[in-house]
């Protein structure tokens, strides 16, 4: 009897902090809160390296840097893991990075900068959810080039980092017209590495995007997309429970995808960014969920065996 009730402590001990997290944003201890690249995890970038390799198309496009894919997994949140190929390679990103529109939105109305006005809120969710051209534009002229690479360039966040490749980044308006604003790199408009990509999902699961308030209500505006593709396509079928925040991207052959899978069980919690330059690339996209969420799967069997 007293070894079952050891057996029971033991696991409550362990599950007690993963039944703790359901709401979102997390509040953990910032001692348990880690700067992404100290979460680099051997095993998994072993595991995600083989199984994506395994496929001769992706392997071709991961050895040109024409593919990119990170993965954080969350299941044990005080113990996050990270792993990516061609992680710090900036590619061309579309839509995907609306998300630093979005940040520097928040960021300026928190600093009293710009009026959260109804018509503003509508703003951010077509941007987000729709992928609005319109209301992104919208967003950026009310922001300006300049605010926009002052919050992606902060010390605070470092979401495009000159000396790690680059990153997010904003510099032409969604719809033609205007000046430009184009990274000092590549010279591109709308960039984005998965490295950056991932950290931003984590800081936003996190509530340290502003603050917790603000990383809410950007959860909430990411939260249930109205563009069913890539993704968020196959999520449908295999986790249809699960909650989604998620921004795509694409134009011509550039193909690109971010989400946060929250499900109802702890064993379906993690972060995918996938950036993709190949014509297929939205069925390649549509494509890496299952080989994932194998690889997280293997990954904490092997863990546990040992």
């Amino acid at each position: 009897m007293r070894s079952l009730f050891f057996i029971f402590f033991v696991c409550f001990l362990f599950l007690c902090p993963l039944w703790a997290q359901k709401a979102l944003p997390l509040r953990l201890d910032e001692a348990d809160l880690k700067p992404l690249r100290s979460l680099e995890h051997t095993l998994l970038q072993r595991n995600l390296e083989k199984e994506l390799m395994a496929n001769a198309r992706w392997k071709y496009l991961m050895n040109q840097k024409k593919m990119a894919v990170g993965i954080v997994d969350l299941r044990n949140p005080q113990q996050a893991k990270f792993a990516s190929i061609n992680g710090a390679h900036m590619m061309y990103a579309a839509s995907l990075p609306k998300i630093a529109i979005l940040l520097s939105s928040m960021d300026a109305i928190e600093k009293g900068e710009l009026q959260e006005t109804d018509e503003i809120k509508r703003d951010m969710r077509l941007m987000i959810s729709k992928s609005n051209n319109q209301a992104s534009t919208r967003m950026i002229d009310r922001l300006g080039y300049d605010k926009i690479a002052s919050v992606m360039t902060d010390p605070q966040y470092k979401f495009y980092d000159k000396s790690r490749g680059g990153g997010l980044w904003v510099g032409k308006r969604y719809g033609g017209g205007g000046d430009t604003n184009r990274e000092p790199l590549k010279n591109l408009s709308h960039a984005a590495t998965v490295n950056q990509v991932c950290r931003y999902y984590y800081m936003l699961v996190n509530g340290k995007l502003v603050n917790n308030q603000r990383s809410k209500q950007m959860l909430d505006i990411m939260g249930e997309p109205e563009l069913h593709h890539k993704f968020v396509n196959t999520l449908d079928q295999i986790a249809p429970t699960a909650k989604l925040f998620r921004k795509s991207g694409s134009w011509k052959n550039f193909h690109s995808d971010s989400v946060l899978v929250w499900g109802k069980n702890p064993s379906r919690r993690y972060i995918l960014v996938a950036l993709v330059d190949d014509p297929n690339g939205d069925e390649i996209i549509r494509s890496l969920v299952r080989p994932i969420e194998k690889v997280l799967k293997n990954t904490v069997n092997t863990v546990a065996l040992n």
